[in-house]
């Protein structure tokens, strides 16, 4: 746990560095937000399987205006979901998690963006001076 509000933390650090959009670049009315679907861990995966059929889990989770970015399992922790979403379908997604994850998981949200391509542009200005 330690070790992941480290790397929180300096992935905050990063994010406040290249946080402003290039010149030029469109701003939409989407946004990426990160979930973290933390096991209740004192269930089995039986147990936690049980709740989230009972809740429609597969059947509601994520709605119909969301699209996956990635989906993954952080072992020890549960499952980790990144979402992009209309901005106007954010209340969605807040009642789909309320009726289909809790019970099985505790939740927290992360407001998220790609900053690789921000990486990509810093690495190849750095490879650009350093030719220079």
């Amino acid at each position: 746990m330690k070790a992941l509000l480290i790397t929180l933390t300096l992935l905050s650090l990063a994010v406040l560095s290249f946080g402003q959009s290039p010149e030029g670049e469109t701003q939409s009315d989407s946004l990426m937000i990160t979930i973290f679907m933390k096991h209740h861990q004192d269930k089995n995966i039986e147990e936690l399987k049980e709740i989230r059929d009972k809740n429609g889990f597969l059947e509601d989770f994520p709605p119909p205006s969301a699209k996956v970015v990635n989906w993954y399992v952080m072992m020890g922790i549960g499952q980790v979901v990144t979402l992009r979403i209309p901005a106007s379908e954010l209340r969605n997604l807040n009642m789909a998690v309320e009726k289909s994850v809790w019970g099985a998981f505790s939740t927290e949200f992360y407001p998220t963006y790609d900053l690789y391509p921000h990486i990509q542009q810093a690495k190849e200005e750095l490879k650009a001076s350093q030719k220079e």
